[in-house]
């Protein structure tokens, strides 16, 4: 059960390494942003290249179709990766071994939607992957292995994700060959520590120049690609694609070079690498300045 493209790597891997995957459960096509066609998830799209029988309800909630199908399978094992949906308590014993979570953070830290995200933002040093027992309650199962990886502070939340996803595809055979032999062990999570990793809402892309410079770049990576943080100026938006730490002094949200860094707290600046204007291509900086608007001296404080 999966949806976004990083569960990929983990169906490809179990694919590849000769499990029998009975079915494959996803989000149905979403409408693209102007309307005009639909998109299949990227489980979908390589569930059909794979010629894995897939399914796509809306929903599982009071879903007697689904539960019926589900049980009529016997299967050993569900294994569950970024699906989007909540699975209900009655599904849960529809496997003999249950249902396994592949999640994103190193539990309990960061519980829920966008653990990567929220990992970057808080200028974590390091995440991780758990292989997860799930329950009733958000990610909150015990867990029987975690595998973690250092964040560098300039990568951004699709490099820590492909990488996280990479490594879960390989971890993932291990351990369901354990869970099917019962000689996998589950360890009861430290409830006292659960943080919890909310879902990205666009309105948290706007930067803040008051900031520190380390975490407004903890943003700008961990927003990346999507919805990103930005700024506007004249009214028109501009989302910044690579920033890295300056040491530039001046006024909060200031312009203070010709290559677009900006003054923050702290004595701090960020130098803005990439940057992609309202309705326009990404651009280097320097290419970028050549017709830019925004001048050493502007400020980008409450504009």
């Amino acid at each position: 059960m999966g949806t976004s493209i990083f569960c990929v790597p983990i169906l490809k891997s179990l694919y590849q390494n000769g499990y029998n995957i009975s079915v494959v459960f996803t989000q149905p096509p979403q409408k693209s942003h102007r309307g005009q066609k639909f998109n299949k998830s990227p489980i979908q799209g390589i569930s059909e290249t794979l010629n894995i029988n897939y399914r796509i309800p809306n929903t599982l909630k009071d879903n007697h179709e689904e539960y019926e199908f589900l049980k009529g399978l016997n299967a050993d094992l569900a294994i569950v990766c970024a699906y989007g949906q909540i699975i209900p308590k009655n599904f849960l014993n529809l496997t003999k071994k249950g249902f396994v979570n592949i999640h994103a953070s190193i539990l309990p830290s960061w519980r829920g939607a966008a653990p990567i995200q929220r990992s970057i933002m808080n200028l974590d040093s390091e995440t991780g992957i758990s292989i997860m027992k799930m329950n009733e309650e958000l990610d909150s199962g015990p867990v029987s292995n975690i595998y973690k990886i250092k964040i560098d502070k300039n990568q951004n939340a699709q490099e820590i994700s492909e990488k996280l996803s990479t490594l879960a595809a390989d971890k993932i055979l291990d351990n369901v060959d354990h869970i099917l032999k019962d000689t996998a062990k589950f360890v009861e999570q430290d409830h006292s520590k659960a943080t919890y990793a909310k879902k990205i809402h666009k309105e948290e892309s706007q930067i803040d120049w008051d900031e520190d410079a380390s975490k407004i770049i903890g943003k700008i990576n961990g927003l990346f690609p999507s919805p990103g943080a930005s700024f506007t100026f004249n009214n028109e938006r501009y989302k910044i694609l690579k920033a890295e730490m300056g040491n530039g002094i001046g006024q909060v949200g200031e312009i203070i070079s010709n290559q677009l860094e900006v003054a923050c707290n702290n004595s701090q600046s960020v130098k803005i690498l990439e940057i992609q204007r309202q309705g326009k291509k990404p651009q280097k900086i320097s290419k970028f300045m050549l017709g830019s608007l925004i001048k050493k001296g502007s400020n980008l404080k409450n504009v």
